[in-house]
């Protein structure tokens, strides 16, 4: 190792990270890397639940599902509203879990507020200002997601909006982005990763699934977010992927979270973290 060699984690320029409480002994950014795992769509409460049993037995904390789907076609599902935020409440209280899901809009962010521990604004809300403002006034935890055709000082721009309003309970998602490539639905920027941590206190999570929309990636692209740094993963679970709602390409069968759970520790422990 040459003598010059300077390490991020030894230069005092470089914010340290906040943590985001999101109950009294849970929090994002701290010495723990968080999986927040679940369906793409709440479809059912049987397929909610069994979902996140599962968790729930490995030992996880946090359950995603969406209830407002922001479908590329309006043909497609796009969620159960209300009824879907229910479901998702019920099956996380009967376990004792923490839920996010995304707000589409203003329209929909008590509702959201009210059933949701953490409220997502998704990649094509990133800079629906009013959607950020709102947030802003509210005292939950947000999950912003870069848009896919975002700058890295754009996305952290919106962050700011949110915070300008008062609310500094933000967790950044960094899930991919459009690029020249095809191989793969978008591409997970782990560069940008790397950057929030040295610029900006906000946790990041990243989000493989959407980052790169196959099944048989999003393993390797989790354990190259926590090797970057980032401070959780939201992916992705179906108990049958081929039948999934929304999104089945890059849904990750259930049966498969204890071999993914056991893969991303090994990565975290080189890191000196620890995975939740």
């Amino acid at each position: 190792m040459h003598d010059d060699v300077v390490w991020a984690n030894d230069r005092p320029d470089i914010p340290q990270t906040r943590p985001v409480d999101v109950a009294p002994d849970f929090a994002v950014g701290g010495p723990d890397v968080v999986l927040m795992a679940g369906p793409c769509s709440v479809e059912t409460y049987e397929q909610t639940r069994l979902v996140a049993q599962e968790i729930a037995r490995l030992g996880g904390r946090v359950l995603r599902g969406g209830a407002f789907k922001p479908r590329t076609s309006p043909y497609s599902f796009q969620g159960l509203g209300v009824e879907g935020l229910q479901i998702l409440r019920a099956v996380a209280d009967e376990f004792g879990l923490l839920t996010v899901t995304e707000a589409l809009g203003v329209e929909q962010l008590s509702a959201v507020a009210e059933y949701s521990d953490i409220i997502q604004i998704g990649s094509r809300n990133m800079q629906h200002y009013p959607l950020l403002w709102a947030v802003g006034e509210l005292a939950k935890p947000v999950l912003l997601k870069r848009g896919f055709m975002a700058t890295i000082d754009e996305w952290l721009k919106a962050a700011d909006h949110v915070a300008s309003r008062g609310n500094k309970r933000i967790i950044l998602c960094e899930r991919g982005i459009r690029t020249f490539e095809t191989a793969t639905r978008n591409t997970l920027d782990v560069n940008a990763i790397a950057v929030v941590k040295q610029t900006t206190p906000f946790p990041i999570v990243a989000d493989p699934s959407h980052g790169t929309g196959r099944a048989d990636l999003v393993l390797a692209a989790a354990r190259a977010a926590v090797a970057a740094g980032a401070d959780g993963l939201l992916v992705e679970f179906h108990h049958n992927p081929v039948e999934a709602l929304s999104d089945a390409e890059q849904a990750l069968p259930l049966a498969s979270l204890p071999r993914f759970q056991s893969e991303v520790a090994a990565i975290t422990r080189a890191m000196g973290r620890h995975l939740i």
